[in-house]
């Protein structure tokens, strides 16, 4: 059996159109990762500078974008001083993984800090908040921890929309995670209400706000995951270290759940800390 040999002709417009089709793919992931890129300065941009600070507590943060493939999150951290010396403490992850969930990470963000001077009560924060997201008529929703922490007693009153809960630790070697009833992602339903629950932050105690990023993902179940916070928590509160020390660890062990998305923890501790890890 004979073989025909393409023309001369044939194969050079074969190699024409490969180099056409290998410029355009080129192209085309230059396009998403200038647009990885941008997102993630927007993130960046969007996330506080500074954290709040208050005589005998300890605030710290840490923060890993995703950056999956061509992929990035919209999670966020922020720490605030409000009108009456309290410090508000919000977390949260918006749906999706493009610029426009990390622009709308900034949005949620904003207002909700705006609206925390009007109403410093976490459950309220949250439904207005989630009402004024369903006027504007975007088709993204955004989980939310939301935190009022009284200096002056160590009270922290709480609610969550759709968020996983947060973890706590006390200096005698307690821990868990803070049951609460919450409520759905904020986004979805109006009228939403969302219950607030009280815990009190005794002197050496931490509580750990954090991002799914940090405990879920294909090498590790939710569940499995808190626990592994809450175990380090209750590490870290009883051997006294600093709260980035214990953030520093959190995100570390983020590693292990072979996270494909943003992870964002932040950690308050009650009292100055006794050891810090280098």
């Amino acid at each position: 059996m004979s073989r025909k040999l393409p023309t001369s002709d044939g194969g050079d417009e074969l190699l024409a159109r490969l180099g056409s089709l290998t410029a355009q793919a080129r192209e085309r992931a230059e396009f998403q990762r200038s647009q990885v890129e941008l997102a993630i300065a927007l993130q960046r941009g969007m996330l506080p500078d500074e954290l709040p600070s208050a005589p005998g507590f300890d605030v710290a943060v840490q923060y890993a974008p995703a950056c999956h493939g061509l992929n990035v999150g919209g999670d966020w951290y922020d720490a605030f001083a409000l009108p009456d010396g309290r410090i508000g403490l919000s977390i949260g992850d918006v749906q999706g993984h493009n610029i426009e969930a990390a622009a709308f990470m900034g949005q949620v963000r904003v207002v909700l800090r705006a609206l925390a001077s009007v109403t410093g009560d976490p459950g309220e924060l949250l439904e207005r908040t989630n009402d004024l997201i369903l006027s504007i008529g975007s088709d993204l929703f955004a989980t939310c921890a939301f935190m009022r922490l009284d200096p002056a007693t160590g009270m922290l009153e709480g609610a969550r929309a759709g968020h996983i809960p947060c973890v706590w630790a006390s200096a005698d070697g307690k821990s868990g995670v803070i049951e609460d009833d919450g409520g759905p992602p904020l986004g979805i339903e109006p009228g939403t209400r969302y219950p607030v629950t009280r815990h009190r932050l005794t002197t050496g105690g931490v509580i750990v706000l954090l991002t799914d990023g940090v405990v879920e993902g294909p090498s590790m179940p939710v569940d499995e995951g808190l626990d592994q916070v809450v175990r380090l928590a209750g590490v870290a509160a009883v051997a006294g270290l600093s709260a980035g020390s214990l953030a520093s660890a959190a995100i570390k062990g983020a590693e292990r759940v072979g996270h494909e998305d943003d992870a964002a923890v932040l950690v308050v501790r009650h009292g100055p800390p006794t050891l810090r890890l280098r």
